[in-house]
Formats: C-alpha cells, sequence, structure tokens
C-alpha cells in the first residue's frame, strides 16, 4: 500500500521537477498549438501556446511506476504490457501532435490512419486476456459473463472508447488532466481491492503525474498535452480497467469522459437525421461555454461530478459488493 502511494508522489514530483525545462524548450522550438476554427472565437487567445506536454506526462508516470515496481519487485508480463501500451498510445498521439504543427492546423492524423493504430496497440492488452484465459467480464463484482472469442472485440473498444473519450474532453484548461487525475486514483484503489498490486502502482503514478501537470496545465494553462497527452491517459485508463478486471467501474470513473462522448454522438447523428442540433456545440463543455458558463465554472462542475461518481464508485465496491 505504501508503494502505491510512493510511486504516485514520485510521479507528481517528477512532473513539477521536468515540466519547467521542458515548457522552455516547447516555447524555444515553437511546438504550440493550433485551434479548431470552430472554436477560435471561444479560445482564440490559447493560440500558441505550447502542445505535447503529455510527453512530460506518460514520462514521469512510466518512470515513477517503474521505481516503485522495482522497490516492490512485482514486476510481470501484465505490468510491462501495460507500460507498454501507455507508451505506444502516447506515440500515436505524438505522431498526431507533430501533424498538426508541421501542418500548422489543427489536422494531423487522418481519423482511419489514427483508429487503424489505435485498434492495433488496443490489441496487445485484449489478446494478453484471452492467451491467460481471462475473457469473463465482472459486472460490478455481481456476476461474471465469460465472452470467450468475442472478449477482444470487448476489450478493444474499451480501450479505443477510453482513449477517444479522453481526447474529446480535453478542451478546456484543466479539464481532461483534473479529471484524470481523480479517475486513475480511484482505479488504483479499485485494483489493490481486486488484487492487481502492481497495476496500482501503475495507476497511482499516472495520478501523480496528472496532477503535477495541472499545475502548468490549469487556467491559464501554459502547456496543453495535446493528443500525446489525452490519448494515452484514455488508452491506459482503458487498458488497466480490463487487465485488474475493473472494466464496468469506468462507467462511474470516467463519467464526464462518457457524458463527452456522448454529447459528440448525439450532435452528430441529430444533426445528420434531422439536419438539426441538440446542443449549441459539441463536444458538450462548448455548449455550456456558449452558454455563457466561465471555463473554470465548467472545469470545476466537471471535477465535482467526476469527484462524486468515484467516491460513489469506492463506496459500493467496498460496502455493497
Amino acid at each position: 500500500m505504501i508503494l502505491i502511494l510512493v510511486s504516485g508522489l514520485i510521479a507528481l514530483l517528477l512532473t513539477l521537477i521536468l515540466g519547467v525545462p521542458y515548457l522552455d524548450f516547447l516555447k524555444k522550438r515553437m511546438l504550440q498549438q493550433y485551434i479548431r476554427e470552430d472554436v477560435s472565437v471561444l479560445h482564440a487567445k490559447k493560440a500558441g501556446t505550447p502542445t505535447m506536454g503529455g510527453l512530460v506526462i506518460v514520462g514521469s508516470a512510466v518512470i515513477a511506476a517503474i521505481l516503485s515496481l522495482f522497490m516492490a519487485t512485482a514486476f510481470s508480463t501484465i505490468l510491462v504490457l501495460s507500460l507498454i501500451t501507455i507508451i505506444l498510445y502516447c506515440y500515436t498521439g505524438y505522431q498526431d501532435d507533430i501533424k498538426k504543427i508541421h501542418k500548422k492546423q489543427n489536422k494531423g492524423l487522418s481519423a482511419r490512419g489514427k483508429l487503424i493504430l489505435q485498434i492495433i496497440v488496443a490489441l496487445l492488452p485484449a489478446l494478453y486476456m484471452v492467451y491467460v484465459d481471462k475473457t469473463a467480464i465482472n459486472v460490478f463484482n455481481i456476476w461474471e459473463i465469460d465472452l470467450k472469442f468475442l472478449y477482444p472485440f470487448f476489450a478493444i473498444l474499451v480501450v479505443i472508447g477510453s482513449s477517444n473519450a479522453v481526447n474529446l474532453t480535453d478542451g478546456l484548461d484543466g479539464l481532461a488532466s483534473g479529471c484524470s487525475a481523480l479517475a486513475f486514483s480511484t482505479l488504483a484503489v479499485l485494483c489493490q481491492i481486486n488484487g492487481y498490486t502492481g497495476l496500482a502502482i501503475v495507476s497511482s503514478a499516472i495520478a501523480g503525474a496528472c496532477l503535477g501537470f495541472l499545475y502548468f496545465n490549469k487556467q491559464p494553462a501554459r502547456i496543453f498535452m495535446g493528443d500525446t497527452g489525452s490519448l494515452a491517459l484514455g488508452g491506459a485508463l482503458g487498458t488497466i480497467a480490463i487487465l485488474s478486471k475493473n472494466e464496468f467501474w469506468l462507467l462511474f470513473v470516467g463519467i464526464i469522459f462518457i457524458i463527452e462522448t456522448l454529447s459528440v454522438i448525439i450532435q452528430v447523428t441529430s444533426f445528420k437525421t434531422t439536419g438539426k442540433r441538440i446542443f449549441k456545440m459539441s463536444p458538450i463543455h462548448h455548449h455550456f461555454e456558449l452558454s455563457g458558463w466561465s471555463e473554470r465554472k465548467i472545469v470545476y462542475v466537471f471535477w465535482s461530478i467526476t469527484l462524486v461518481f468515484c467516491l460513489l464508485a469506492l463506496a459500493i465496491r467496498l460496502y455493497v459488493v
């Protein structure tokens, strides 16, 4: 239990220490964010803010996790796999970000190209679970359903869905990093309860890195995580959830990510079928912006919702099921 906390603390300190020189490096290299045209009116002042902060999040988290796992002598295939998956999703996001920077616009990898890369990476944990014959999904610790040969499809859907959901949420200063810090902290506890101490250490490291990054990313943000960070965080959330058999608890810890994703699905479906938009803009945080909410208010409300649902998940897991 101590090493779970130590992992988070190491990641927090590493992010705070490495964040300063990394931010200076990004500024000197002019590696900056290009704002989407449809939100340029809302966020024009953010244009030119350094991006790809995800590298310091993932780097700090991986280093902290490895150090803590060595101290715990808890290295195993499942842990190596989780770290490799996080790094590969980070690389996918990096490729997307670097293309945007080179093109000087908010368009990186094609949607198809990005999806193919995400599927390839998601196959790693999905096929591993088939290999170790853990194809049963745990539904809130009430019952199990063995999906057998269908499990890889379910696992890939969870990992890719989580990755893209965090990516969609990353639109306001501190929103994705704050929600991720809460989600991974809760997932660390759920992993420990299920007996996956190593994965709890990895989750704690990511939570600590997100919390440290929040120092630089809170409003007004001095750096954005970019797809480098959001795709990696979402991929890590889904991967750790399936490896620790906490898939359905993502409905609680990832509540904001799910709401953001649903708002986009509803908006697109409504416009394509009826020609009308349900929201003023999607993802839904932009709807609230156009409704007159301040950016800080939206972020605090979304953090609060995440916190409530994370505490609810822990209460149900500890005292009900």
